[in-house]
């Protein structure tokens, strides 16, 4: 049993779906079943997303979820037909069709449970089951989204249910070292860690979604990324490197441009304000990074950054809760780019910050702000210097 996973790209187009299909069609032959988990055709969210904001600029987020749901049934319906036309007996499968159980946060929803006897039900009679990815159902069968990049952890979820193995294919032929669109001569990596992925994904590198990679790493699931439409060398994700594989100081680097930084100053209220507010937005399931508290000649000035999705429930809360403390300032920053070196040598190793903000000194890259942990070391720089930031540390960590 294996389960692949196909992003938009792999199959944006018919011919694409056939060439997929194809693909599934010789490990089929090879005596294997396989679970296919889709995505939603090329641009196909962007496109419904863009049709609800000319309805509503706030959609309601059940029926926004409801709307982005139909786009890997598409996929699903399609690369079935394709299966069968093969002569590959296949069945599709959606969300409640599956029983993917969701949290009911819409929009942002995590899988709870599968119930994978429905899917060997199907491979009684069906060779292959192609599962649409990105969505699950709430106890009360209400249709939720997992987010952005929530195909990949509807893949690695159904493997760790079924024990199996989770191939993820993109239009890439693996996991590079930094983005090849930035560096065109990146290093594509033969192993990476479940922990680098993880670090690399949640700072901003378009590869396997975060969560997916805590859930495989969770379940010891063996994964690896590659091209839906080459045989090139794919990337294996492992818990530790191999042994007679040289251990790189830093293993890769991310930027990510989707930042907004927030300061507010004074404080109002100190410590027990910035408790409040973090609280509160926990519960709205908002992450906050590069958090910097300052104080100066007893007033105090709190900076963090959050993802621009998550901007304006970030300033609706400030406003609400700040406004039992007192006066303060609130200031935002759009124009801000987070760049993350990640490695599993970067603990052991001394000298690796002086080189990655030696690198972006070099360069006359202003910095605004860092947070550092055993493998990572991220900075906040200019958006208009985010690429040659990237450029930058990479080079300096021979990573191209």
């Amino acid at each position: 049993m294996i389960v692949q996973k196909y992003g938009g790209s792999s199959v944006a187009t018919a011919e694409k779906i056939k060439r997929v299909a194809e693909k599934i069609k010789r490990v089929i032959q090879e005596g294997e079943k396989v679970c296919v988990v889709v995505s939603a055709m090329g641009k196909t969210t962007d496109g419904l997303i863009s049709l609800a904001k000319k309805i509503s600029g706030t959609p309601e987020p059940r029926e926004l979820d409801m709307l982005l749901s139909t786009g890997e049934q598409v996929t699903a319906a399609l690369l079935s037909i394709a299966l069968n036309e093969l002569g590959i007996p296949s069945v599709s499968l959606n969300a409640l069709q599956l029983e993917m159980i969701t949290t009911p946060d819409f929009n942002n929803a995590r899988i709870i449970d599968i119930n994978t006897e429905k899917l060997m039900e199907e491979f009684k009679t069906n060779d292959v089951v192609v599962v649409t990815g990105f969505q699950g159902i709430t106890d009360f069968k209400d249709v939720t989204t997992l987010g952005r990049g929530g195909s990949d952890t509807s893949a690695v979820a159904i493997a760790a249910k079924l024990n199996a193995r989770c191939e993820i294919y993109s239009d890439v032929p693996g996991i590079f070292a930094c983005d090849p669109k930035i560096v065109p001569s990146a290093k594509k990596l033969s192993y990476i860690t479940y922990d680098e992925l993880m670090e690399l994904a949640f700072m901003g590198a378009k590869v396997v979604h975060f969560r997916a990679v805590e859930i495989a790493k969770k379940f010891n699931v063996e994964l690896y990324s590659t091209s839906a439409h080459s045989d090139e060398r794919r990337t294996y994700v492992v818990n530790t490197l191999p042994e007679w594989l040289e251990q790189p100081v830093v293993t890769g680097v991310a930027m990510d441009k989707n930042q907004r930084k927030f300061v507010i100053s004074p404080l109002p209220g100190g410590q027990k304000t910035q408790v409040h507010l973090f609280m509160t937005l926990a519960y709205q399931n908002i992450n906050l990074d590069m958090i910097s508290m300052i104080k100066n000649n007893g007033n105090a000035c709190l900076s963090f950054t959050v993802t621009e999705d998550a901007s304006e429930s970030v300033r609706k809360t400030v406003k609400h809760i700040l406004s039992e403390y007192g006066e303060h300032a609130l200031v935002e920053d759009d124009e801000v780019a987070k760049i993350t070196a990640v490695g599993v040598g970067i603990d052991s190793t001394p000298g690796v910050a002086a080189r990655f903000f030696a690198a972006l000194d070099k360069e006359g890259i202003k910095l605004l702000g860092t947070s550092t942990s055993e493998i990572k070391i991220s900075t906040l720089v200019p958006r208009s210097n985010a690429e040659k930031a990237a450029k930058a540390v990479a080079e300096e960590f021979d990573l191209a």
